[in-house]
């Protein structure tokens, strides 16, 4: 601060630079309480009271510093036999000062400011002190969800049945052929349209683990460990096999390498590469199936893509109105509605995404709530209410595919956006 003096401000560097020496931590509190700094004070003693719970010097200082009634004798404690009611002229204050002192009261007073008192270890979550561990991943059991349960999005369940589910499914075709039972798959598409919803609905149709990967599931601020977390993940899933590994955002997992100044994001796309390989596991990746997906696969590191890993690719589309409807229904179960003409409101909400849908039914009722409110007799939500909500909101899918259109039409190299292509054709948004 402007107005600190050169002391301040030197202890406070101090400080920083040496976060866990609580005498000085405490010696800068004094310095501030003195100077009538009674906020930032109480938060220096808190944070030394991290690092040493049971330090009389900070608990002292926190109770100057809070303004607490506090006794001036200095050593309270060695008092405590005096209830027995001989002397209550001079040793009752003290005992009182140090008992009406609600420790659970001032940490509740401080925890915006410094949160919790007592911190994680981030490397004791393991028995043996290293970061990760194999065994500390949660793993979904099979899941119930299959992809009878989407609505719609009849050519998204045929591709998937033909190019991945097929050949897993048929144990006596893949071995004549020597089809391996592994796989990888990448879904893309815009934000909202059930690129998550589908990979469960895959391991369902697998009889699958279920195993969620995401950036910060992985990302480690100790040197290696970020590496190690990859690593035991594919360990987990190879133990729990028949698992799907499904790596959510993978642009910001398995971001391009060559736009990355950081080694430690280039480390973990290295060796996420080496584990879509198998090289780590003497058996393999035999019975892990691997699902990505992402809203930008042009970002993604083109390494990941290559044959052998994930070598397959569906463009998950904004649902089709036969998935909005059963999108709609879903979201309308539950609410007082009367008379809604779906068939009005699925022509209304073309592109829309499952998110937008739901944002949509969303504004409907809240409209009905409110006038409900103003009038003091329910209104239940109708047709208008919702083809309303239609109109006041745009879709989010929009901003996508103007993204979009550019890199197929000038960055289609070797036919990776094909079937983005076609869709952008037939929509006349080419």
């Amino acid at each position: 601060m402007a107005d600190e003096s050169p002391l301040i401000r030197s202890l406070r560097a101090a400080v920083a630079a040496a976060p866990g020496d609580v005498p000085l931590r405490l010696h800068f509190a004094e310095l501030l309480l003195a100077e009538g700094r009674n906020d930032e004070a109480v938060t220096e003693a808190a944070v030394a009271l991290q690092h040493a719970p049971g330090d009389a010097a900070a608990r002292a200082l926190m109770v100057r510093a809070m303004g607490l009634p506090a006794a001036e004798d200095p050593a309270p404690a060695p008092s405590a036999p005096a209830p027995d009611g001989s002397a209550p002229d001079e040793p009752a204050p003290a005992p009182r000062a140090s008992s009406s002192f609600d420790w659970d009261a001032a940490e509740q007073q401080v925890q915006d400011l410094v949160g919790p008192r007592f911190l994680e270890d981030p490397q004791a979550a393991d028995g043996d002190g290293t970061a990760g561990d194999a065994a500390a991943w949660d793993v979904d059991a099979p899941g119930a969800v299959r992809l009878a349960d989407v609505g719609g999005m009849e050519e998204v369940k045929d591709r998937l049945e033909a190019a991945f589910l097929a050949p897993m499914r048929n144990p006596e075709l893949r071995r004549l052929y020597g089809k391996s039972l592994r796989g990888g798959l990448l879904l893309y598409g815009p934000p909202g349209c059930g690129k998550t919803f589908i990979a469960r609905a895959v391991a369902g149709e697998l009889g699958a683990s279920f195993l969620t990967v995401s950036l910060s599931d992985v990302l480690d601020m100790w040197i290696g460990a970020s590496e190690k977390n990859i690593h035991d993940i594919f360990e987990t899933a190879r133990c729990q096999a028949p698992c799907v590994v499904f790596l959510d955002e993978l642009d910001a997992l398995g971001v391009k390498r060559s736009r990355t100044h950081h080694s430690g994001l280039r480390n973990v796309v290295n060796q996420l590469l080496t584990e879509l390989d198998g090289i780590a596991s003497g058996a393999g990746n035999e019975g892990v199936f691997v699902l990505a997906a992402t809203n930008v696969p042009w970002d993604v590191d083109i390494a990941l893509r290559r044959p052998g890993r994930l070598d397959r690719t569906l463009l998950v589309l904004p649902p089709d109105a036969a998935a909005r409807e059963a999108i709609l229904r879903y979201h309308l179960r539950d609410r007082p509605i009367e008379a809604v003409d779906l068939g009005k409101l699925v022509k209304a909400t073309e592109d829309f995404s499952g998110a937008d849908l739901a944002h949509v039914c969303e504004t409907a009722a809240e409209a009905a709530l409110l006038d409900s409110a103003r009038s003091g007799s329910v209104r239940l939500i109708t047709t208008k209410d919702l083809l309303g909500a239609a109109k006041q909101i745009k879709p989010s899918t929009e901003p996508w595919f103007a993204a979009a259109r550019n890199v197929a039409m000038f960055a289609n190299e070797g036919g990776l956006y094909d079937d983005l292509l076609a869709h952008l054709k037939r929509k006349r948004k080419l």
